[in-house]
């Protein structure tokens, strides 16, 4: 059996067919999974758990049926959805992680996260991120009507997608630096990431032992996800209007 990987599909109701191919995996391929695992930004933008459009029910509800059925999902929170909160998870039945762990990944030490915190060389984002992930800002947020957090998502979700489109490509990538430095204080030598929507699999050495560092791809023109088994790690395609 197999571990899947996925990450950056931006869910969002002016996206449907990515909402199909989304659901279409989850009752067909995750179905015969060891495990799920969603490295972030499963929505285009959550704006907290009383959220009362239908794409989120319909997620939470296609989530349930998978969990229910006996293979067990993991989240990690993304940039886009990390107001996502233990209601959502009682309700679709996913196991929230902290923003890096470490997994046994067929008896290899593996570090999981979404990978927005390797972007250091982007210190605006870097400065942003640790304003909206305070508690403080984030319940100031949360008192806020429905209409007035899809305003404020909005014009963050703009803004943001402003700025990126302004810096040099390497700035919003990871920093080499800072993946090696994340990685040898977990003591790993395989990490698994989303956020870059620059699906690859680097292969490195760190203090003379090889390394390995995966990017999961974005479902924007197609879906991506990695399969893995004790054979190893593939990175798939998954093409609009299939979901197998």
């Amino acid at each position: 059996m197999t571990t899947l990987f996925i990450s950056d599909l931006h869910l969002d109701p002016t996206r449907p067919a990515v909402t199909t191919l989304f659901l279409e995996f989850l009752q067909q391929r995750a179905t015969a999974a060891m495990a799920l695992y969603i490295l972030g930004d499963l929505f285009e933008a959550w704006i907290g758990d009383d959220n009362d459009e239908d794409l989120g029910i319909e997620v939470a509800s296609a989530l349930k049926a998978l969990t229910q059925q006996g293979t067990p999902v993991y989240f990690i929170h993304g940039n886009r959805d990390f107001l996502l909160g233990e209601d959502f998870a009682a309700a679709s039945g996913i196991q929230l992680l902290p923003e890096s762990k470490v997994i046994e990944l067929y008896g290899i030490p593996t570090l999981i996260m979404h990978g927005d915190i390797l972007c250091t060389d982007d210190v605006e984002y870097q400065l942003f991120r640790a304003k909206v992930r305070s508690r403080e800002w984030q319940t100031q947020l949360l008192a806020r009507s429905l209409a007035e957090r899809r305003q404020i998502a909005k014009q963050l979700r703009d803004g943001s997608q402003k700025a990126t489109r302004q810096k040099p490509a390497e700035i919003t990538d990871v920093a080499p630096k800072t993946v090696i430095r994340v990685m040898r204080e977990h003591g790993v030598r395989h990490l698994i990431h989303g956020h870059t929507h620059r699906p690859a699999i680097h292969r490195f050495n760190i203090d003379g032992e090889p390394a390995q560092r995966i990017v999961l791809g974005d479902w924007y023109e197609q879906g991506s996800v990695l399969s893995c088994d004790p054979t190893g790690c593939r990175l798939e395609g998954l093409p609009l209007g299939q979901g197998t």
